[in-house]
């Protein structure tokens, strides 16, 4: 679905006549709060200004910035270069990992009772990390019945599995590593994990972890049909992989402001690299850019940070959230504790855009990652801010898609905003922020089509606003999240020496 070079270049021009009309004014607050001034200072052009240069490497490097290859090598050079330029000493963590790639198109064909040949691309996709094989084989489904409630979840949804068989599974209800890991100590030979119910196209996901066996994804139409026919009678099909796993390095960007408490400290992350399949401009070039931009004009609000900021551009989020779960994971429990929260900002740029706001107090009752307390308060933060525009925003469920998730696992808590993936705009949200309903918040998800010109920058700007917005918030008070709080200044009692700036401890 890439865009007609006339696309781009409307899109280009729909993006200049919008700078144009971009303002630097303070934000409104919400009442009993200091007016914003960060939203101001980080304008959309900046923001485009990065993306435009994050296309640029892309477009030089293979057509993504995927981990593991030079596209990223330069995506995160460019990370490292621009953060020195405004002034920071910014730490490449370099880490392993394994890396993967398609080396050849997948093959999905019915060989029995009726032959048929599936598209790659369209009918189904190879999920991340399968491994390699040429698998024919009747296919038996695992717990039909489910409705992607919890298929294939449980060892014992694969009670009575002939072993050999190919395992149709319907997503949802737990990773796709687990329905894998069932599937595989049952004895199937390959797994096919088909889409759920008006979810369109075929599984795009990983399984975080190399396979030895072939693991595909269709869709709903395709899964259903071939379920329908295992359960009527004889099915057969061939699966076929040739995929290339092995250890690579890629690196996470990590740079602190230079004001700010040390022992109290603002965690702001995004990831910095695409999929194979393209650049990722929107996913997540969007919320690289506007942490970049965020990054270089923070240092103007002066005496308002303080507590201090650390921006943080993740590696191998695409692969499984290594690079995020791997600077948790290296960091002794002393610094651990030092941090306040986490705000991540994956995605800001969708063409059939919402205003998603991470339920952290999982009052919509969905969350499937349980939110440290303060999570709550991280999600009001960025819902009075919108509602201070008379904006409107919907919950989006904890679900452990993004790089928050290492934070909350470690007890720390989490927040952010994004514009929607691959899920399907309702009617009532088309009715509240326009667009179109039953197409995709992003059309070009996992698509080489997530070009410069795969943004609505209304929203983009908007959405810009609130993560500059609550970062200059907690940047000034994590009270409500952490109950950490400086004391007031104090005029020093009579014959006792003044304090020093910094003496000023917390209450």
């Amino acid at each position: 679905m890439r865009k007609a070079a006339l696309a781009s270049l409307l899109g280009l021009t729909l993006a200049a006549t919008t700078l144009a009309a971009a303002g630097a004014q303070a934000a409104p607050a919400p009442s009993g709060q200091a007016a914003s001034r960060l939203p101001g200072l980080v304008t959309l052009k900046d923001v485009r200004h990065h993306q435009l240069n994050l296309q640029k490497i892309a477009d030089a490097n293979g057509g993504n910035r995927a981990a593991g290859l030079a596209g990223n090598k330069i995506t995160v050079k460019y990370i490292a270069d621009q953060l020195k330029r405004a002034g920071y000493t910014p730490r490449v963590q370099d880490f392993t990992f394994d890396f993967w790639q398609e080396k050849t198109p997948a093959t999905l064909a019915e060989t029995a009772p009726t032959p048929k040949t599936f598209t790659p691309g369209t009918d189904f996709g190879t999920l991340q990390y399968s491994g390699s094989g040429d698998v024919t084989a009747a296919a038996t489904p695992v717990d039909p019945g489910a409705t992607g409630a919890g298929s294939g979840c449980e060892a014992t949804d694969f009670a009575g599995f002939p072993k050999g068989h190919v395992a149709l599974i319907q997503r949802g209800g737990c990773f796709f590593s687990v329905k894998a890991d069932n599937a595989i100590a049952a004895g199937a030979a390959a797994v096919v994990i088909y889409q759920l119910p008006g979810t369109p196209g075929p599984v795009a996901g990983t399984l975080t972890k190399p396979y030895a066996i072939p693991v595909v994804g269709p869709t709903n139409a395709v899964g259903t049909d071939l379920v329908k026919q295992a359960q009527a009678g004889p099915l057969t099909l061939r699966v076929r992989t040739d995929t290339l796993n092995e250890k690579r390095q890629t690196s996470n960007v990590i740079a602190d402001t230079k004001r700010g408490r040390a022992d109290n400290v603002v965690v702001v992350g995004a990831h910095n690299d695409s999929v194979v399949a393209g650049p990722g401009i929107n996913d997540d070039g969007s919320g690289t850019a506007t942490l970049l931009a965020t990054a270089q004009q923070i240092g103007k609000l002066g005496a308002k940070v303080r507590n201090q900021v650390r921006f943080a551009f993740w590696g191998a989020e695409e692969e499984g959230l290594l690079g995020s779960q791997h600077y948790v994971d290296s960091l002794p429990k002393a610094e651990l504790d030092k941090i306040a929260l986490n705000l991540n900002f994956d995605m800001l740029a969708s063409p059939n855009f919402v205003r998603f706001v991470y339920d952290g107090d999982n009052s919509n009752g969905q969350n499937n990652v349980e939110a440290p307390a303060g999570s709550g308060a991280i999600e009001k933060a960025f819902n009075d801010h919108f509602a201070s525009r008379k904006l409107a925003t919907d919950p989006t469920p904890f679900n452990g898609r993004s790089d928050y998730n290492a934070f909350i696992v470690a007890g720390i808590p989490a927040g952010g905003i994004d514009a929607g993936a691959e899920g399907i705009k309702t009617p009532a949200q088309a009715a509240t922020y326009g667009g179109t309903a039953g197409r995709p918040y992003d059309p070009c998800y996992h698509q080489a089509c997530d070009r410069y010109d795969n943004v609505n920058l209304k929203g983009y700007d908007q959405l810009i606003d609130g993560a500059a917005a609550v970062t200059e918030l907690f940047a000034n008070s994590t009270l409500t999240v952490n109950g950490n709080e400086f004391a007031k200044r104090r005029a020093p009692a009579r014959g006792t020496a003044p304090r020093q700036a910094g003496q000023y401890a917390a209450e």
